[in-house]
């Protein structure tokens, strides 16, 4: 399958400071991958390379174009959300909606105000009346309702409450993405993307910790709560991270013998924010 994101060696350094250390990442179409990663790690640096905002050094490609080069071209097929909206303020909502329209060749009218039904904000509103989670929302449905193959979420429902963040979600899920599309999301809420992702890559210290399909790390991971007398067992079979819930406590364990976990107590699928902190620490 061709890689819709293809980096090799890829690098990115301020001083002595590796803000991307040689990454080697293939990204398919049809696929919703998280990039998750504290803060340093590397996110957005290799965000700003994808997108041919910022250089670097290795090979990259992009839709197949080189985003350095042709980030003109590039940005065509290329949606990207940040993780603060600025539109100007003195605009009415309607007149963001036509100079969009007006720029965007594959912009959708129709489905850019589908969006804005669930909302509370109104065409003839100036962006300066609305508050921070109402530009937000704006800006998601401005975004949302291009045609693109690649969509780029930055941290995209920074400022929500629960009930947009779930409707926008759902809407992503049900409403935009298809086999043709690829989204790429990072953010600090994994417990709210994780139903929707198909790929997982954690990223720390501008390196890649993981990356795989969520299948095979649903088939690579397993948690277990280890009974109070077979804590010492547990253990022994070289745990990758343990933790203490309540007094119980919890291990981590990377493509274990689950039959001789099972007979140490309670096994189950770790969490994507369980998995993270096991694999990269607790002062990621």
């Amino acid at each position: 399958m061709n890689a819709i994101i293809k980096a090799r060696g890829l690098r990115r350094s301020f001083g002595q400071v590796h803000a991307l250390d040689g990454i080697d990442l293939d990204i398919p179409s049809g696929r919703i991958v998280g990039l998750i990663g504290p803060n340093g790690a590397g996110k957005t640096t290799a965000l700003k390379a994808i997108l041919g905002l910022s250089s670097y050094q290795g090979e990259l490609s992009v839709l197949g174009l080189d985003p350095a080069r042709q980030r003109d071209q590039l940005m065509q097929d290329v949606c990207f959300i940040a993780d603060v909206a600025v539109l100007p303020r003195w605009a009415r909502v309607h007149q963001i909606i036509d100079l969009t329209e007006r720029l965007h060749p594959n912009f959708s009218r129709k489905q850019c105000l589908h969006y804005l039904e669930a909302t509370r904000i109104r065409p003839q509103a100036r962006i300066r009346t609305l508050s921070k989670g109402m530009v937000v929302q704006l800006h998601l449905a401005l975004v949302m309702a291009i045609d693109a193959r690649l969509l780029v979420l930055d941290e995209p429902t920074l400022g929500l409450d629960i009930l947009f963040r779930k409707r926008f979600y759902s809407n992503l899920l049900n409403e935009y993405f298809d086999e043709e599309r690829t989204i790429v999301i990072t953010t600090h809420q994994v417990e709210e993307v994780e139903h929707i992702l198909t790929d997982l890559v954690f990223i720390k210290d501008g390196q890649l910790v993981l990356n795989q399909s969520m299948e095979a790390i649903h088939e690579r991971y397993t948690e277990v709560m280890v009974r109070p007398d077979q804590v010492e067992q547990a253990r022994a079979l070289a745990p990758l991270h343990e933790r203490v819930l309540f007094g119980r406590h919890i291990l981590l364990f990377d493509e274990p013998d689950r039959e001789k976990l099972a007979s140490l107590g309670e096994i189950h699928r770790p969490s994507v924010a369980d998995l993270f902190v096991g694999l990269m620490g607790d002062n990621a």
